[in-house]
């Protein structure tokens, strides 16, 4: 089959839908199916390239940086994407376009299919949803929103990545979504041990986004500052100033490591000699961090945010807390890493609960949706 994938976000640039998606072409690639990918340029970046058998096709956006699209480059992404995309669709005859976010690799999607009567399936995940990321996306969809509902009523097949984007979808739309969650290969990404580090290590990797909600972690974990620890925060993003002098502020420059924007071999990399993932986000569709740790062993502390819910059983592989509440937030962490015992069980458990998401079982509902609407 051949499959043509539409996203403005591909690894190395964007976050957790880009990474889903690659992770999905992969799986698709080494069943035999052809994946071509057009997604945005980044400076820096081949154009035109083939990795691990998957065609990459990186279009003009004027993206100016890996964690951030704005609207602007959204727009131009879905110029570019028609442009490009109708006469490769003509020339390659793919069986079915497969869409990451309604908005803006939807609205490409949606002329193309009309154009050229190739079907689409439509993946969502939590930006591309009215109320998802209001902070982020609230005044868009004020303009939008009326743009976007052809959209999803043309999409052959509707799927999200959690029950809560799914319900978020329903509130918006007169769709039913077919819930997939993200995947992750436990051949792959599999820990060498799950000892507990002396002292612990935390994470955080993601986008410096006031949807993460990092000056919060920040003052949680100055909270804990009596107990031993250290804390990788990994990622960029407008926020990055603000949380180093937060951290300064609170004279933990000693307890924090921040390097930047980090691939995602390095985001593993820093996974491999870490415990714990706290991720206090105020919202979440389906973390793809949170499904690497999962299968890297880390114990998980989280907001109650999304599908940070579907991650974490609590008492078992982790604590969730409500957005915002400190108190619970620093006494989940304080549970684990005070007691190497119970954060050693947690680890252990966040491996038996990664089986969930094997990016095997993931990708065949996928392939029976493509051969349902294709056959």
């Amino acid at each position: 089959m051949r499959i043509l994938v539409l996203n403005h976000e591909y690894p190395p640039i964007g976050g957790g839908g880009g990474q889903a998606a690659q992770d999905i072409a992969r799986e698709l690639t080494r069943r035999g199916h052809e994946i071509t990918v057009l997604t945005a340029h980044l400076v820096g970046l081949p154009r035109d390239e083939v990795q691990e058998g998957i065609h990459i096709l990186r279009l003009p956006s004027r993206r100016k940086h890996p964690y951030r699209a704005g609207f602007l480059t959204m727009a131009v992404y879905i110029l570019a994407a028609v442009r490009s995309g109708l006469p490769l669709i003509r020339r390659w005859k793919p069986d079915i376009l497969h869409v990451h976010f309604a908005v803006p690799a939807g609205a490409a999607a949606w002329i193309l299919s009309h154009l050229t009567g190739v079907p689409y399936v439509l993946t969502a995940h939590l930006g591309d949803i009215p109320g998802g990321v209001p902070e982020k996306t609230g005044t868009w969809f004020r303009w939008v929103f009326p743009f976007t509902k052809p959209i999803w009523r043309s999409a052959a097949q509707v799927t999200t990545v959690s029950e809560f984007t799914r319900a978020l979808i329903r509130q918006n739309y007169p769709v039913d979504a077919l819930v997939i969650p993200n995947g992750i290969d436990l051949e792959v990404i599999n820990p060498e041990s799950l000892q507990v580090h002396d002292p612990p290590q935390i994470v955080f990797a993601g986008r410096f986004m006031p949807q993460k909600n990092l000056l919060e972690l920040v003052e949680v974990l100055a909270l804990v500052r009596d107990l031993p620890w250290k804390c990788s925060l990994l990622g960029d993003g407008p926020l990055f100033q603000e949380v180093k002098r937060a951290i300064t502020d609170h004279s933990l420059d000693d307890r924090f490591s921040l390097p930047g924007w980090v691939t995602t071999k390095q985001v593993l990399a820093y996974f491999a000699q870490s415990d714990l993932l706290f991720m206090p986000s105020l919202s979440e569709g389906l973390p793809v961090v949170g499904l690497q740790a999962l299968a890297m062993g880390l114990a998980i502390v989280a907001s109650r945010a999304g599908g940070n819910v579907e991650l974490v059983q609590p008492g078992n592989n982790g604590y969730l807390a409500d957005p915002g509440d400190r108190e619970a937030l620093s006494g989940a962490l304080r549970s684990l890493l005070s007691n190497p015992v119970a954060l050693q069980n947690a680890r252990l458990a966040s491996r038996e609960l990664a089986a969930r998401f094997d990016i095997r079982t993931v990708v065949d509902k996928y392939e029976t949706i493509f051969r349902g609407i294709v056959t």
